[in-house]
């Protein structure tokens, strides 16, 4: 029994050190990009809801967090089916490491510019640091959902979530993907519906 607590501290213990060290990077990173560290409007707002908002990318949640949920969902899936042998948490360190890795490169100039392209992003200048940090921990509560949640809960879960963020604001992750790759125009006349 002690042996097994001892265990379950060094292992919260290790986990606790690498999702710091990942955090540091992520947020030292985004520091030197020039980030700001909240919207420049100089306050948080728990959610932002108005697509046509300078503040969307910016506060605690937007309709974009749906998207990092998702990404949670399959990075388990996916690191489930490349490690199976590998600790949860370990899976979880990885999964992590690639969010922030995402996150990272979504607030280069090349990538803000090809987001640029598409018809809700026109006016997207990269995400505040604390927006970053909590599409991370979005990803997170996606992963833990798909460690603990029955398969067919998580599939619901995911198209619900794509389908509800497509009728509300005409842009979810599949499309924002398609969109980074090609611009089609009945999708660009479609989103731009939704833009004053």
């Amino acid at each position: 029994m002690r042996y097994n607590i001892c265990m379950y501290l060094k292992t919260w213990h290790l986990f606790t050190l690498g999702a710091i060290a990942l955090f540091a990077v992520q947020i030292g990173t985004l520091y030197l990009f020039g980030q700001p560290g909240i919207c420049t409007c100089d306050f948080v707002k728990l959610w932002e809801g108005d697509i046509n908002s300078a503040g969307m990318s910016q506060h605690l949640s937007d309709w974009y967090s749906f998207s990092h949920i998702i990404h949670g969902f399959l990075f388990y899936l996916a690191l489930w089916l490349l490690f199976p042998r590998t600790k949860v948490w370990q899976r979880l360190l990885i999964a992590m490491g690639l969010e922030i890795g995402w996150e990272i490169a979504e607030n280069t100039p090349m990538v803000i510019e090809a987001y640029r392209e598409q018809a809700l992003a026109r006016g997207y200048v990269g995400d505040s640091i604390i927006n970053s940090v909590m599409d991370t921990f979005m990803m997170v509560i996606g992963f833990v959902l798909a460690w603990r949640a029955p398969v067919w809960l998580i599939v619901v879960l995911a198209l619900a979530m794509e389908i509800g963020v497509a009728y509300f604001i005409h842009d979810n992750l599949a499309l924002n993907i398609l969109g980074f790759f090609h611009q089609f125009d009945f999708i660009t006349q479609w989103q731009e519906a939704v833009m004053r």
